[in-house]
């Protein structure tokens, strides 16, 4: 039994021999395709529409808002409910927002421009649908972690969730790189009818997983604020995953540079729609390549050291992508940022799925999203006001060299996430 475990925990493709997992990857491959294309697409076109930088801020608000505020009660939902079926909705619903802007688009198209009230109509549309998408994400998310726990047994979960970030991954490098490709041929709305094709066929794949009940642990007639707390205090608890967690938040709120990325490929680097495609796709093609590398040659020592020279080598390729004036130069920045950051959602990500029971994984895995993916839109909103306060690349600057100022403050007070190793 044990020579069966070590070569299956050697085999970097193991977790890929389960077929549940196999249907729900290429879904969730599908889904997050369409939903990063449609992130890229909406910051270019409020940009397009009122060339502020700040209104590229107001579109991570309007996300995070309802992300933040439905995360932990998203997460006593996900443990007591069935959780495909949950899912499944949670795609259908994103779906129709896309579909929303899918419409949106063509009043776009055949609106005059230069009369200021529509321009406003068109972008308070957008702003509202997005809004809605946050309420969506703050169950989907979670829920797409959860059932990678549920079904996976626990000697391939390291090797599950290493794939599952890449193939999050690869998803987002497709969404961002060619969304602009796509805008440069056939505008806004070739685009958005992408984006409602692709998460159709994932919903088809997500729909062939069996279902996913809820655990025999959990207590269901306990009250949701019960339930949300003990979530809370298993996450305060235990300390490496709070660490981690924290870690990441403050890195991603001020060193998050993607916000912006509009702004320096239309204003600074003068690359238009295409060169703007391959800024937002190089820092996850470096995450990517790393996440290959760790599949196949896992990290076996020093992750929580190795975790925060990591966040700290991030910080400052953001300092660099911000004072750089030569497109390859920015790319390479942004390139090697992803790298250093995918490195980082393996270790924090892998914790997670490891520390966690069964039966809390709906409420930890939403506290999670709350830190990790509501960080990314805080981030964009504080791009946007530091943005307007300080100038661009002034903002961009100050953002990675808070981050150097969050790792290292990390290395002295949190010695036990300096020395997590698993």
């Amino acid at each position: 039994m044990e020579t069966t475990q070590t070569t299956t925990k050697n085999d970097p493709f193991a977790a890929l021999r389960v077929v549940e997992f196999r249907n729900l990857m290429i879904g969730r491959f599908l889904f997050i395709m369409g939903l990063r294309m449609m992130g890229t697409l909406v910051g270019w076109w409020i940009y397009e529409l009122t060339n502020q930088p700040f209104a590229i801020g107001l579109i991570g608000l309007a996300e995070v808002i309802p992300a933040v505020s439905l995360a932990l009660y998203a997460g006593h939902v996900i443990d007591i409910s069935e959780k495909r079926k949950l899912l499944l909705r949670g795609v259908v619903l994103y779906w129709i927002c896309a579909l929303g802007l899918l419409g949106l688009s063509f009043y776009n198209d055949k609106t005059d421009h230069n009369a200021n009230h529509n321009t406003l109509v068109i972008a308070v549309c957008i702003y509202f649908l997005i809004f809605c998408t946050g309420i969506i994400r703050s169950f989907t998310g979670p829920s797409f972690n959860t059932i990678i726990g549920g079904i996976m047994p626990k000697n391939v979960l390291q090797n599950a969730t290493t794939w599952s970030q890449g193939i999050w991954l690869t998803a987002s490098i497709l969404g961002h790189a060619t969304v602009g490709f796509i805008i440069a041929g056939f505008g806004h709305t070739g685009a958005l009818a992408v984006v409602v094709c692709l998460v159709s066929v994932g919903f088809i794949f997500i729909s062939k997983i069996h279902a996913q009940p809820p655990h025999a642990d959990i207590v269901m007639d306990k009250k949701p604020m019960e339930s949300v707390k003990e979530g809370l205090r298993f996450v305060f608890n235990t300390k490496e995953v709070l660490g981690a967690l924290s870690l990441d938040l403050f890195a991603v709120l001020f060193g998050g540079a993607v916000a912006m990325i509009p702004v320096f490929a239309k204003d600074i680097l003068n690359c238009g729609p295409i060169g703007f495609g391959w800024l937002n796709a190089a820092s996850d093609i470096g995450a990517i390549l790393i996440i290959f590398i760790i599949t196949l040659f896992p990290v076996t020592a020093g992750q929580g050291k190795k975790l925060l020279l990591a966040v700290g080598g991030f910080g400052i390729c953001i300092i660099v992508f911000a004072l750089s004036k030569i497109f390859w130069v920015s790319f390479a920045a942004l390139l090697l940022s992803g790298i250093l950051d995918g490195f980082s959602m393996i270790v924090r990500g892998t914790i997670v799925q490891l520390k966690t029971p069964d039966h809390m994984r709906g409420r930890v895995m939403s506290v999670n999203s709350m830190f990790i993916n509501s960080s990314n839109e805080l981030g964009q909103f504080e791009s946007g006001v530091a943005a307007k306060l300080m100038g661009v690349i002034p903002s961009v600057v100050f953002g990675g060299s808070m981050t150097l100022l969050v790792v290292f403050t990390t290395w002295f007070k949190a010695p036990s996430l300096r020395k997590m190793e698993y």
